[in-house]
């Protein structure tokens, strides 16, 4: 029998009321792993409750304890970096490396949590008027939801849950349902950081636990990272509900290679950038744009790499890419593959019919890469979510920067150039909210915020950095008068202006 995966409801693992269930699979194997069980309403209106009655008195803490908070459960996360790792990986399918890798990047925003007295540092202005002085803080807004994908299983909830903790908020995850155990070991770790009980929750479930947590009346904020008609759905219930929304889509992520670029190395970096993880990623490269006699030989180096990189069993110590998801997945990569050759574009690499041998019922599509891609086939126009790398074929950087910019999405780009000019028109021109320059991942570090245009994004707030902090509160103005007994109140009728 399968083992149970279970809620984190008011500090303690519960297995709820509901009685629906769902399996967890591995990826590489295609067997069930465990056996998840799903919220119903009481178990969602038993979280929401524990997570307000948290809030009060979490939201008063000093500064000072809640740092320590941070710190510790710091501490405990890097202690915990390979069983994290471990249970990505039997999830997910990304390979270990890949794995701790996420977990890093995750570990950089409880960093910057952990300096939350200086974040929240307020303005005071003397004297504005006489006698009188201005000065605001922000406050937390207090029950705060994040409904997370499966790509990013630790890296995503710790972009989202730190923030909100560290602003004196209660936070509630809905995790994906298809690899929730890491977010639970989370969950433990929070505890044993000394969280009080309820300020982090995990409840699992599928669209009747979002349509919950988007509608409840004491859910006050909503961050949400997954497809963009999902992330528009999200912003339009919640919002039509009074809560602060993020909100943040899908991509089609473009990668400019200029014929000045140095080609070996353009090629190093469009190949992880579109195989690693299995190209699950919003900010992987799923579309290289090659710019005039630049096209030729980045397509036959990106060929050379695609066809040396190991796929394998993400336990495995040398495997570079893993499994995608799911069979459904799976399906749907082959379906748009198939319908851009039967359009005419040219197959470079054909990662359809691999087999990973002692792994014949894995989720198995290999690194795919196709060329003479037009705008008009669904290779181009969907967001794919797998290994597969489209090269269309441009005059020049002008007309790079239009396909671009013609595109609905605009979450991440890259350009490959030696020239701090072309760079520069690039960096300028795009309408695009992340840009690399000879980085094809252009992930901010933490302290910077991360966020997509266009229908990368819907609400106005970037998540973690300084518009994580925003987002998570929300100010307050004092404008004071403490006038000496003996003077006159200078109260008037007419608005009071000096």
């Amino acid at each position: 029998m399968n083992q149970a995966i279970n809620h984190f409801i008011d500090g303690a693992e519960t297995t709820g009321e509901g009685d629906r269930t769902q399996p967890v699979y591995n990826p590489a194997t295609g067997q069930v792993s465990a056996e998840l069980r799903l919220a119903n309403e009481a178990d969602l209106n038993t979280t929401v409750a524990a997570a307000k009655k948290a809030a009060e008195s979490w939201g008063d803490i000093s500064l000072a304890k809640r740092t320590g908070v941070l710190f510790k459960f710091r501490e405990l996360v890097a202690a915990h970096v390979d069983e994290l790792a471990e249970l990505i990986t039997a999830e997910h399918g990304k390979v270990l490396s890949d794995a701790k890798g996420e977990i890093g990047r995750g570990l950089e925003v409880i960093e910057f949590a952990c300096g939350i007295p200086q974040l929240l540092k307020g303005d005071y202005s003397d004297q504005v008027s006489t006698g009188i002085d201005v000065f605001s803080f922000r406050e937390p807004l207090g029950v705060v939801a994040g409904i997370t994908p499966f790509n990013f299983p630790v890296m995503v909830p710790l972009w989202m849950a730190p923030m909100a903790i560290a602003t004196g908020n209660a936070f509630i995850l809905k995790p994906s349902e298809r690899d929730p155990s890491a977010p639970m070991l989370l969950a433990k770790l929070w505890k044993q950081a000394g969280l009080p009980d309820g300020v982090f929750q995990v409840l699992h479930g599928g669209k009747e636990t979002v349509d919950g947590l988007l509608t409840h009346p004491d859910v006050d904020g909503i961050s949400f990272v997954g497809s963009t008609p999902i992330a528009q759905y999200v912003h339009e219930t919640a919002t039509k509900h009074g809560k602060r929304v993020q909100a943040l889509g899908g991509a089609k992520n473009h990668a400019i290679v200029m014929p000045d670029a140095d080609l070996d190395n353009a090629a190093d970096h469009l190949a992880a950038a579109a195989f690693g993880s299995a190209g699950e990623r919003c900010m992987a490269i799923s579309v290289a744009v090659a710019v005039g006699d630049a096209a030729e030989l980045i397509v036959k180096k990106v060929q050379e790499r695609a066809l040396a990189i190991k796929v394998k069993n993400g336990t495995e110590p040398d495997a570079e890419m893993g499994p995608v998801i799911t069979p459904a997945s799976k399906e749907r990569i082959l379906r748009i593959v198939t319908e851009a050759e039967t359009a005419g574009a040219a197959m470079v690499v054909d990662g359809r019919d691999l087999v990973v041998p002692g792994h014949e019922d894995g989720f198995w599509v290999g690194p795919t890469v196709i060329d003479h891609v037009s705008t008009e086939m669904t290779a181009y126009t969907e967001e794919i979510f797998g290994p597969v790398l489209v090269v269309v074929r441009v005059a020049d950087l002008e007309e790079g920067i239009a396909l671009i910019n013609s595109n609905p999405y605009g979450n991440g780009t890259a350009i490959f150039t030696s020239s701090g000019a072309n760079a520069r028109k690039f960096q300028r021109s795009v309408t695009v909210g992340m840009v690399g320059i000879n980085v094809p991942l252009p992930v901010p570090v933490a302290y910077h915020s991360f966020g997509g245009w266009k229908n990368s994004l819907f609400g106005d707030k970037h998540i973690y950095g300084p518009e994580g902090v925003s987002f998570y509160t929300r100010g307050k103005v004092i404008t004071s008068r403490w006038p000496e007994p003996t003077h006159a109140s200078g109260a008037s009728y007419n608005f009071p202006s000096n």
